[in-house]
């Protein structure tokens, strides 16, 4: 929810992903407003020497804008006809405001870089382009992206936008503080119960370590490290006919599991938006696991840590994790942007600059013939753990394609909250959860 993290060298560091997972709570003030749309404008976009310009809103910073900037700019050098303009937009946590404005006004970008847990919200207006035959018939045949990729941008059996960005969970953990615990490290198949003695065994007080963190202000970088837990129990984010939740048993479950970690005092929880001070806590040497993604490894690697990467743990033994892709949405702007937009953004996809793009702003491979190229397989001999991350998305899953999920995330992230600083406990909590998300989707949309 957008990242930071190239798998080696210097990176963006958190502040990348960090917008990356706020972008769901900031589709709660949004959503509630009707996304209206003037269809094209009256600028088709096509300049005197016959041109056409894409207006571009990226929403990177650091390296990731360098990243996007240097594609835009081997493209425009590649396709005459087109000229795409970076220059405009917002940073990646506030595009779902601006779009939402924008859309309202009738001024709008050709493409945005919108969060996939805010897409459906944009999905609503009728200036965003239906990109079915885009990716279908394109270069990348669809079927090699990975699942979580197609599903992120897939609503009601169509694809509301391109693929940009590619992640998974898995669990990073400080080599020395497990050799001043004297555990072993932990291997792929471990369950959470063993996460949870693990944690509790690698806990300090008097050296002031803990054994893991979590994020504690209830936004959507709370709830997305939970919905695997779910998913593994049984559980999903809506249930069989979209009226209730689908994890009001699972969520309990998996909640119980936080409790232990909270009533052991194992866990850090983050006071502030971001998690930036969890990981500053385990950069420090003072946490000895942290459940993150591929974009935290450079800072894990500036810090000197000695680390190892290993998969989610499970309740039933089989691997399961989640991804949260973000995407490449265009709108409507007439016919003559339409199409360079759609050309610009199927150019993106193709391994040859997915790659340049994965390696430079930190995103997983968005299909396997990108996955096989030899620069991936080159960053990935030279980062430890990153395979574990690439191979987790075999079994990734996504969070629904759905209007509703901004206010079902934000149920549950109080729930979570509530329970991490020991407040509630999991089936009061879940109940107060439960009672606000299901009346969320009763709301017709």
């Amino acid at each position: 929810m957008s990242a930071a993290h190239p798998p080696a060298g210097t990176g963006p560091g958190p502040t990348r992903r960090t917008v990356l997972r706020r972008g769901s709570a900031l589709a709660l003030g949004a959503a509630a407003a009707p996304l209206a749309g003037c269809g094209a404008q009256a600028d088709d976009g096509i300049g005197a020497d016959g041109r056409v310009t894409v207006e571009l809103w990226h929403g990177q910073t650091d390296t990731g804008r360098k990243a996007i900037e240097g594609l835009v700019s081997e493209f425009n050098r590649t396709h005459p006809g087109i000229r795409v303009d970076a220059g405009g937009g917002v940073l990646a946590d506030a595009m779902l405001q601006k779009i939402t404005a924008a859309l309202a006004s009738g001024s709008f970008p050709d493409v945005a870089y919108v969060f996939g847990s805010d897409l459906a919200s944009v999905a609503r207006s009728p200036s965003v382009v239906d990109l079915t035959d885009t990716v279908r018939s394109g270069p990348v045949p669809w079927q090699d992206f990975w699942a979580p990729a197609r599903e992120a941008v897939t609503l009601n059996g169509q694809v509301r936008a391109a693929p940009a960005l590619l992640d998974s969970l898995a669990v990073v953990c400080n080599k020395k503080t497990f050799r001043d615990a004297g555990l072993p490290l932990p291997r792929a198949g471990w369950t959470w119960d063993e996460f949870v003695d693990t944690a509790g065994r690698l806990t300090g007080r008097r050296r002031g370590v803990f054994g893991t963190g979590w994020p504690g202000v209830g936004d959507e970088d709370t709830v997305w490290r939970l919905w695997p837990m779910v998913w593994d129990l049984g559980g999903d984010v809506v249930g069989e006919g979209g009226r209730r939740i689908g994890f009001a048993d699972a969520g309990v479950k998996a909640l119980e599991t936080v409790a232990e970690l909270t009533r052991a005092k194992s866990v850090y929880v983050d006071p502030k938006p971001g998690s930036e001070q969890m990981y500053q806590v385990f950069a420090s040497g003072r946490m000895g696991m942290v459940v993150t993604g591929p974009w935290q490894l450079p800072d894990v690697r500036q810090a000197g840590i000695d680390y190892h990467v290993v998969p989610l743990p499970s309740y039933s033994g089989r691997p399961v994790t989640i991804s949260g892709p973000d995407t490449w949405t265009v709108f409507d702007n007439g016919p003559a942007r339409v199409r360079a937009a759609r050309t610009f953004v199927a150019w993106l996809s193709r391994p040859a600059q997915d790659v340049r793009w994965d390696v430079q702003a930190g995103s997983l491979p968005l299909s396997r013939s990108t996955q096989a190229l030899a620069a991936w397989r080159t960053q990935e001999s030279r980062t430890e753990g990153l395979r574990v991350f690439t191979r987790a998305l075999d079994s990734a899953r996504v969070r629904p394609v759905h209007p509703a999920y901004p206010q079902i995330s934000q149920a549950l992230g109080q729930a979570i909250a509530a329970v991490l600083l020991g407040r509630s406990s999991p089936a009061a909590a879940m109940r107060d959860c439960a009672d606000e998300a299901n009346a969320a989707l009763l709301i017709p949309r």
